[in-house]
């Protein structure tokens, strides 16, 4: 007898076991990215394209762990990257002995710690309120990191650039080597996120996002639950601030994660759809795409002429604007949703075919 049959949802084991079939696909997504990725993309699309998209959705990941999965507001996001960033330049810089993974994993706990420390306030107050409070995380950490040149080592630009991007003798600095330390690291987040999703904390969280007091009611402890989901959605931005800065940038400051980075984040996670993992990356790929393919329609619009180089990019950024705001508006769940919408009518006919 076979051990694997065919059946409506997949492979069945002989004993009935069903094999997944996002296994698969999974298995499909790591192979091409681990390997065909880094053999047909060249420098350009691995530097300015694949990567900061691949950060960007890491950054929307954790975002999305706070408010899609528990509903806290934050708007300090990118303040918890420069945290990241910063640490584990110090950590590379001070700590020489330490692997790099161990470096970006310290970086995360020590985000996480400010994460908690700007979340205490989510105890008390939410939704706009917490949106304006963890507004001062923002403000906090550029002025810490502007002004105190310890954290930059010294140096009279206030830059921090990595004193090496190696593991196990192997050295990192190339567009391939970068790549692969983004997607790796980004990979491992994937899976720790899901893994906290699908946990007990996931649905705790789940059930304070829609009633806090319901849930504090059946024995959910909210407070620390509240403060936990800081913690991990800090820990996530902290590893993409030192992706940001270590993995694209090449070196960068406080400026590179101001208010405007914390915005970004937020749009990714409105755009690709709020309680979801593949979404983020999708909202990343619109927010990283979509600029260069403007910039890229001027010359066939023929704007260029009829305004300065400095008009041309308010125009776009107008342009921009637009396609987010219609976008909202014909699907407010995001893009995440729009593709289950697209692939549905495809399932339905063969359901129907079996009688479901």
């Amino acid at each position: 007898m076979s051990l694997l049959s065919q059946s409506g949802e997949g492979l069945v084991l002989s004993q009935g076991r069903s094999l997944n079939p996002r296994l698969f696909v999974v298995a499909a997504s790591l192979a091409v990215s681990l390997v065909v990725v880094p053999l047909v993309a060249s420098d350009y699309w691995l530097s300015s394209i694949i990567i900061p998209t691949l950060v960007m959705g890491v950054a929307g990941l954790g975002l999305n762990l706070l408010m899609g999965y528990t509903g806290l507001v934050s708007l300090g996001s990118a303040a918890f990257m420069s945290v990241g960033a910063f640490a584990s330049y110090n950590l590379l810089l001070r700590a020489p002995f330490l692997p790099l993974p161990v470096v970006l994993v310290l970086a995360g706990l020590i985000a996480a710690a400010a994460g908690i420390v700007f979340g205490l306030p989510s105890l008390r107050i939410k939704g706009f309120y917490l949106g304006a409070s963890t507004l001062g995380a923002q403000f906090f950490f550029e002025w810490l990191f502007t002004n105190y040149n310890w954290f930059s080592n010294g140096s009279q630009s206030l830059t921090i650039s990595a004193p090496r991007l190696q593991f196990l003798g192997h050295d990192l600095t190339s567009a391939t080597g970068r790549y692969l330390l983004v997607v790796v690291t980004a990979a491992a987040l994937i899976a720790f996120a899901h893994a906290v999703v699908k946990s007990r904390v996931g649905r705790e969280w789940m059930a304070i996002r829609d009633m806090d007091t319901a849930a504090s009611v059946i024995g959910i402890h909210v407070a620390s639950r509240k403060l936990l989901s800081f913690a991990i959605s800090s820990f996530v931005c902290g590893i993409a601030g030192a992706l940001w800065a270590f993995g694209y940038l090449g070196t960068a400051d406080a400026h590179a994660f101001n208010l405007d980075k914390s915005f970004q984040v937020l749009f990714i996670v409105l755009i690709g759809g709020t309680a979801t993992l593949a979404g983020n990356f999708l909202g990343a790929a619109f927010i990283v795409l979509m600029p260069i393919l403007l910039d890229r329609l001027a010359p066939l619009t023929g704007l260029q002429f009829l305004a300065d180089q400095g008009s041309l990019a308010n125009i776009q950024h107008i342009i921009f604007g637009v396609i987010i705001i219609a976008l909202l508006i014909k699907e407010p769940e995001g893009l995440a949703r729009l593709v289950r919408r697209i692939r549905l009518p495809r399932r339905r006919p063969a359901a129907a075919a079996t009688g479901d």
